[in-house]
């Protein structure tokens, strides 16, 4: 299971976070966010203690969905030093995903 965040707890968990940090942007009425959950929960516990994952609800927090001009679910932002650096909108398999992201984050392999 992928930890939540919300408006309240965004600052202290995703941009103060010594790790790099990918927050899905995500609502319970949407089919990708559901198909995308289980791959980001695998790759947070093959990169644990090396890239965090965390989930927002926008339906629950708009604010931060608004700051960051979320309007696709699911959106994925990755966080470096509490400035996002990538962003991908849609559900993507597990080696797109991690190819995608290792640009930015180059110990990422796709499995």
């Amino acid at each position: 299971m992928v930890p939540s965040v919300t408006d309240a707890t965004f600052a202290a968990e995703v941009l103060a976070s010594a790790l790099p940090v990918l927050v899905d942007f995500t609502a319970a009425w949407c089919p990708p966010c559901r198909m995308i959950a289980p791959v980001l929960a695998e790759i947070a516990r093959e990169q644990a203690g090396r890239l965090r994952i965390v989930q927002l609800d926008v339906d629950a927090n708009p604010r931060t969905q608004a700051a960051y001009g979320v309007l696709s679910m699911p959106t994925l932002l990755l966080f470096r030093a509490g400035e996002p650096v990538k962003s991908l909108v849609g559900a993507h398999p597990k080696r797109r995903l991690l190819q995608h992201l290792a640009n930015e984050l180059p110990w990422l392999e796709p499995r």
